[in-house]
């Protein structure tokens, strides 16, 4: 591969947010999908839920949003809400028309089954059995693979954007998004992509935490690019911790969908007592802030490594057609959630912040666009309404394409961009440097900056975050670049947007819990970093 692409439009992420938004472009285009792993190796795979929209007669517009609204704790931006539900129909229409095979109701080859999850006044959730992210990310992986403008750059990673102001300085055309440099991790070496649009699809940041329900590449790499670049980002002390993840030591970021309480799962202590109903009115089908914390205060008020969910109750018949992926992978760790309640845990589980973009997926930065977990749209507010996040990804994807086709995009600079310099640094001989470092953001971003902060607590994570910045910059300037260094390098970012916009938050409000504040302050505010280039 030669060390310099062109493309019309970088796409980097290959999720449903990148896949989609590659798909909706015509064939006439040249494109790149930058991928960390293998294709469909993403987060979207991982999603079990399903699809929220509006499906149904006795369902609205009106209730979507509201529903929405009431989940986002008053942080949602109302336009942006409606913006992306308005579109919610089309946007699973495009799916089925793609050929995703959403799960039917018993004896129909017309209607769709739809669940229901917490926080939703309707079922209006589409889905795919319990493996509905599998299922989109499948579906469309095949697609673009039939598609021969478009061309997969798998094992690779994005080192940093390539802007104007840096690469070409001295310019008197305004700043702008001309591409990314790129590391190929089976040639360890970078390459540097020149394109008239690039599009952040990178996913969410949940494996800044210890324990999480993200695989391993979610380490909020775009918007630590986007930082970097000059963008905006907004509300990052909003982080989803998912309420219920399966506890066992060899079950690795296994998640347990909501849907199993959508369809009358009970949270229990280990002596079978229900709890939820203590903490809300709602029980098990209140929001997952809600829902986390109460677990998280059981377990502490307890002593307990875990709690349970049990669907036991339900004919066994029942579990397995509804859950087969959950049934069958508990069962491969000796659980039968047909006869026995499931131990769970909260684990970090969505970036509800992200880099901020407008209702056409820009950033602040032309030519740069960002769409999934990696954005801020203004759709979760301060906490996200469960499975909207797939729907996002395809809203904002589709108004991405939109907006890249109806602008005059300049041509390409790739011949003009410097090549990536090597020549000042040497093999590392201290790689132990970047497992301590990676071990420790993950454990004191758990330990100070989880589901229950304090100032002292955020306070320690700011002193201990920035000692670790310094030691890893000095650390990138010196060495040949690894895909592990950058993974660490950007969660290091991550988890300083994070600590000071939770410091910034002086006030209780949905996923942002502080004892230091417990209360609700009246006006409600985002929180908005800048950053200093």
């Amino acid at each position: 591969m030669p060390s310099r692409l062109s493309a019309d439009v970088l796409v980097i992420g290959t999720g449903a947010a990148g896949l989609t938004l590659a798909l909706s472009l015509p064939r006439h285009l040249n494109i790149y999908l930058i991928c960390k792993g293998k294709l469909g190796s993403g987060s979207t795979a991982w999603a079990q839920g399903g699809v929220a929209g509006v499906l149904d007669q006795v369902d609205s517009v009106d209730d979507h949003v509201s529903d929405t609204l009431t989940a986002g704790g008053g942080l949602c931006e109302p336009k942006a809400v409606r913006h992306t539900v308005e579109r919610s129909t089309a946007a699973i229409q495009w799916l089925i028309d793609q050929g995703v095979p959403f799960t039917h109701e018993d004896g129909s080859d017309v209607d769709y089954h739809l669940t229901r999850e917490g926080g939703h006044s309707h079922r209006r959730i589409i889905h795919a059995a319990d493996a509905t992210g599998r299922a989109i990310s499948e579906t469309l992986v095949e697609r673009v693979q039939q598609r021969a403008n478009i061309h997969v750059l798998e094992d690779h990673v994005a080192v940093d954007l390539i802007t104007r102001r840096k690469a070409l300085p001295g310019q008197d055309d305004p700043n702008r998004c001309l591409g990314a440099y790129v590391l190929d991790k089976s040639r360890d070496r970078v390459i540097t992509v020149g394109a008239r649009a690039t599009v952040l699809a990178s996913g969410g940041a949940s494996k800044v935490y210890l324990f999480t329900s993200n695989p391993d590449g979610a380490t909020g790499d775009g918007i630590a690019m986007a930082w970097r670049a000059g963008c905006r980002v907004v509300n990052m002390e909003f982080n989803q911790f998912h309420p219920t993840c399966l506890y066992h030591p060899k079950a690795k970021s296994f998640l347990i969908s909501e849907a199993v309480r959508g369809e009358g799962g009970r949270l229990i202590l280990p002596d079978g007592q229900r709890f939820m109903p203590r903490f809300d009115d709602r029980g098990e089908l209140a929001p997952r802030d809600v829902v986390a914390r109460a677990i998280d205060h059981e377990m502490k008020r307890l002593g307990a490594d875990h709690l349970y969910l049990d669907i036991s109750h339900k004919p066994a018949d029942f579990i397995r057609n509804h859950f087969p992926t959950i049934y069958e992978r508990c069962l491969s760790y000796g659980i039968d959630m047909t006869r026995e309640p499931i131990p769970v845990v909260p684990a970090a589980h969505y970036t509800c912040g992200g880099i901020r973009t407008d209702v056409q997926a820009r950033t602040d930065l032309d030519g740069l666009y960002a769409a999934g977990e990696c954005a801020y749209t203004g759709l979760h507010g301060a906490n996200r309404l469960a499975s909207n996040s797939l729907l996002e990804c395809i809203v904002y994807a589709q108004a991405a394409a939109e907006h890249i086709l109806s602008e005059a995009l300049p041509e390409p600079d790739a011949d003009r961009l410097p090549l990536w310099d090597e020549s000042r640094v040497s093999d590392s001989d201290e790689k132990v440097v970047i497992s301590h470092n990676w071990d420790e953001i993950r454990r004191f971003m758990w330990d100070y900056v989880g589901i229950v902060r304090t100032d002292k607590r955020l306070e320690r994570a700011r002193r201990r975050v920035q000692l670790l910045k310094q030691e890893i910059q000095e650390y990138y300037a010196n060495f040949r670049i690894t895909a592990d260094l950058l993974e660490l390098r950007n969660l290091a970012v991550v988890a300083e947007l994070i600590i000071e916009s939770a410091l910034s938050r002086k006030e209780s409000r949905g996923l942002h819990y502080t004892l230091t504040y417990p209360t609700q302050q009246e006006t409600a505010e985002i929180t908005v970093l800048s950053p200093l280039n």
